[in-house]
């Protein structure tokens, strides 16, 4: 299949300009010859504009046709074949196998998104009229859900499929009935193209208006300020760092009209271990949590940052950040999605290197190849986490900090000095229950999900689901970008009241 190197506007394939860019292999380290054409501002407004005159027509679909098509979708991304899988791994350097996984979680996305517009359970709330009741009646109200209007999305660098072109943001925002223009990563452009080809076989297949999705491709910055602060932009979706993530939500607070602005900014993902189950089974926790730690080389926004251990018991703390130590060190450096990635990586372990109170415990094995990044493992007091602020940030790649500390106040002191994560694990055992109740009860005001004996790397993608929290995990606290409820993000509430039925969409009508 060839690749056009353009951006998607409306169902045509249009260059914008004659400046180009090429994505890095970052497995050899050096230009890949595909070459993709910038965008213009100017293509920019021409997408947004037919994605509004689109939303109309779109929004009023059948929830069947709007479903139908984001099955399509997904059959079509899977009948790209090896094609899409080979570019993916040449863009990103992510072995095959997990390309493989997260196809396939993105067309269960797509899949899952489907089943929930099919069922139209969560969108509908009737309150019947009474018109007897004394002394004022009442009438009959109806509570559905309408679609904001055009979706601006950002893709994210550290899943090429499952949060990018036609991820999560993409696929909830298309189930809610709206419209979306599509910010490609420009560190793998031609990933998005395929998957943007997919979704245009998919408008074609299912006969949808051509304006309800377009992928920009470029570089500049410029594009991204431009879709933001458009007037016709409804809602922003934004998977990245809290560095940009932050520019973001400034350029939306200088929009005439406020929008909401989903963004999924950062996390140290604490880990929590209390002594019961560090006595019972030191060895097997570091294995477990060094295995999450390397995973896709901490390149996930579940990876484990931060692990605070009681270290009361003087034996079993030893045994295992000695274990622990041991597994990074024999660790071998990998690659990391990108040379900038890679660079902000060795930088940011470099900085905690030199603040006094931490300790290298383990680095993995260097290798010859200068852009591999080690996995590095630090080791510090809880008085010197707490009174050092660097220390609770977000290191993206695979390094994590040990807090030991010596009694749980100490625990409950880092507790309280943490920022929002999207997650948090309660390592414990029978010995510690009256601990875990109290450690839960602050955490769950600290994270979006609490889990217990169980690492956070792996979001399961399900109706229970919540994959957000308090910021700087999320900028808005009541959402989830994971999940049936990730849909609501791009809608909003409509009461219809003594509306007669004939006027009301069919899931408001009487059963």
């Amino acid at each position: 299949m060839k690749l056009t190197g353009n951006s998607l506007v409306a169902g045509k394939w249009l260059r914008g300009s004659d400046k180009i860019f090429s994505a890095i292999d970052p497995t050899l380290n050096c230009t890949l010859a595909h070459e993709t054409y910038n965008a213009t501002t100017e293509l920019v407004d021409l997408a947004i504009a037919e994605a509004n005159q689109a939303f109309i027509d779109f929004s009023q679909l059948s929830v069947e046709r709007r479903a139908l098509f984001l099955r399509t979708i997904g059959k079509n991304i899977l009948n790209l074949g090896e094609q899409l899988i080979a570019v993916v791994h040449q863009e990103t350097g992510l072995p095959k196998n997990r390309i493989v996984t997260e196809r396939a979680r993105t067309i269960h996305q797509l899949s899952l998104y489907a089943e929930q517009i099919e069922s139209q359970e969560y969108l509908a709330v009737l309150s019947p009229a009474e018109p007897e009741r004394k002394p004022q009646a009442k009438p009959d109200l109806r509570l559905g859900y309408v679609p904001l209007g055009v979706v601006g999305v950002f893709a994210a660098s550290n899943f090429p499929l499952a949060y990018s072109t036609a991820g999560g943001d993409t696929a909830s925002a298309l189930a809610a009935g709206c419209c979306v223009v599509m910010k490609a990563h420009s560190s793998h452009p031609a990933t998005s193209e395929l998957v943007a080809l997919a979704i245009l076989d998919a408008i074609k297949a299912c006969n949808i208006p051509k304006g309800v999705f377009s992928l920009i491709q470029g570089e500049n910055y410029e594009l991204s300020t431009r879709i933001v602060k458009h007037q016709f932009i409804k809602a922003i979706g934004f998977t990245g760092s809290e560095r940009v993530g932050m520019i973001l939500q400034r350029q939306v607070y200088e929009r005439e009209e406020p929008i909401p602005f989903y963004g999924e900014l950062g996390s140290v993902n604490p880990q929590f271990i209390l002594s019961g189950k560090l006595i019972e089974q030191p060895k097997a926790l570091a294995q477990l949590f060094v295995d999450s730690l390397t995973l896709g080389q901490g390149q996930f926004c579940t990876s484990p940052g931060v692990w605070v251990i009681m270290n009361d018991e003087q034996e079993s703390y030893n045994k295992f950040i000695n274990e622990a130590a041991y597994l990074v060190r024999e660790t071998e450096a990998g690659v990391m999605l990108t040379p900038d990635i890679a660079q902000d990586y060795q930088t940011a372990v470099n900085k905690v290197k030199q603040i006094n109170g931490v300790n290298v415990l383990a680095k993995g094995r260097v290798g010859s190849k200068e852009h591999l990044c080690a996995p590095t493992l630090f080791e510090t007091d809880s008085n010197t986490f707490l009174n050092t602020v660097e220390l609770g940030q977000e290191i993206f790649g695979s390094c994590a900090i040990i807090v030991a500390c010596t009694t749980f106040e100490d625990v409950i002191k880092v507790v309280g000095s943490l920022k929002g994560n999207l997650s948090a694990s309660i390592h414990a055992n029978t010995m510690d229950r009256k601990l875990v109740t109290r450690l839960s009860q602050l955490l769950i005001h600290k994270v979006g999900r609490l889990i217990y004996n169980q690492m956070s790397t792996g979001v399961e993608v399900c109706a229970a689901m919540n994959h957000g929290g308090p910021f700087p995990a999320s900028t808005n606290i009541r959402s989830t970008s994971v999940g049936n409820e990730a849909i609501k993000r791009f809608q909003r509430p409509i009461c219809y009241q003594n509306m007669p039925e004939e006027f009301l969409p069919l899931n408001l009508h009487n059963c």
